[in-house]
Order: structure tokens, then sequence, then C-alpha cells
């Protein structure tokens, strides 16, 4: 049995997929341009109600595709003598998958658990000064200003990434340089911040800090 055609369909699917990724990405920074230019809170809810739908659509279309793979699977190893209804087939599948959804899985889509992050930290170095006690604003610069400085190299950071597992921000090249050396040496990486006792930094648990790179290039900028 030829699977060719079908192979070909899924590869179109997995290809809106990249389609749906590049949309999320666009929310993203359409919601952090409008915490950064302080537009109404509603416009930025409804930035999360667009990622929201985004996520529905992943998870419908990776349903989609696990359907039909694992019914061309079951279909190769049963070899059975005349060919099934691949489409009834996999549409039982994916309408039992679906069956089995809930809205926790769209708050722990990784683009949506992104975009929740980086909008927390955007308004925390936006507006983190309008909830708490008003404090001498030289202090409050100079502790922005600290945030802004990689642990690793000392210097203010250009391309900033967030640590998910401990919430710390290095330069991009300088924590992936340690990562690369004490891999090399078979050792874990610590944390490089002062106090933190995170023992085990991985490249694949660092993500891009948009938010934080905005303010340092804000900051450049006056």
């Amino acid at each position: 049995i030829s699977f060719n055609a079908v192979d070909s369909a899924l590869s179109s699917l997995k290809n809106c997929q990249s389609y749906i990724n590049s949309g999320m990405d666009v929310a993203t920074q359409v919601a952090l341009d409008l915490v950064e230019s302080f537009n109404d809170e509603e416009d930025v809810n409804n930035m999360e109600k667009v990622m929201l739908e985004y996520a529905t659509m992943d998870r419908e279309l990776n349903h989609y595709i696990k359907a039909f793979e694992e019914t061309i699977n079951q279909v190769k190893r049963e070899k059975p003598e005349n060919l099934p209804d691949l489409e009834n087939l996999a549409q039982e599948k994916f309408l039992e998958m679906e069956s089995k959804n809930s809205d926790s899985d769209l708050q722990r889509n990784e683009k949506y658990m992104y975009f929740k992050d980086q909008l927390k930290e955007m308004k925390k170095q936006y507006h983190g000064n309008d909830t708490v006690e008003e404090i001498d604003e030289d202090i409050a610069v100079t502790r922005s200003q600290m945030n802004f400085i990689c642990p690793i190299t000392q210097m203010t950071m250009k391309r900033p990434v967030r640590n998910k597992v401990c919430g710390h921000s290095y330069e991009e090249d300088a924590i992936l340089e340690m990562i690369q050396t004490q891999k090399q040496k078979k050792k874990s990486v610590r944390c490089p911040k002062m106090g933190c006792s995170h023992v085990d930094v991985k490249g694949s648990d660092l993500v891009p800090d948009e938010a934080l790179k905005r303010v340092i290039d804000s900051q450049n900028k006056q």
C-alpha cells in the first residue's frame, strides 16, 4: 500500500503549524507594544484572546496529525487485505482525542505560556512602581539598571535570555558559551546570578527575554 498522498497531506498540515507559531509570535510582539505604549488593558486582553484562539487551532491541528499518523501506523502493522477507510478511522481517533480537551491544555501551550510570562515581565518593568510605595527616584533607576547587567559579563545585556526555571536573565552568547564549556568537561552549569540555588542551567530552558530587551533599548535611547 502506498501512503504517498497521505504523507504529502500530513506534510502540508505540519506547514500550517509553522504559520500558527508565526501568528502567536506576532500577537506576543503586539501585546508587548501595547504595554510599552501604555494602551488600554482591554486591548492587551484582546491579544490574550487571540493567543488562546491560536492555541486552540494548534491543539486541533496536533490532534488531527496524530490521529492520521496513528491510523497509518496501525494499518502498516496489521497489513489488512483490503485497505480500510483511512479517513473514517482517523476521524474516530481525532474525535476521541478532542473529547478529552480541557482549558488547561491551552494554558499549557508553550507559546501561550511564553506570552503570559513576557507580559508579566513587561508590566513589572513599565508599571511596577505604580503598585509599590514611592521610593527615591535615583534608587529606583539604579535598581532597574542593575537588572540590565549580565551576571556573567558584568556588562549591559544586548540580547538577554531568561531561564524558565529560576527566572534569571543572562547575555545569550555568554550563557551558551558557559554551558558549552562545562558540557565538554561533563559538568553542569550553576546559575551565575549571585544567591541563586539552581544548579543545572540547560540551553533548552532559555527563552528570549523580549520584555527586558525592550526596556534596555528604551533606556539606551534616552
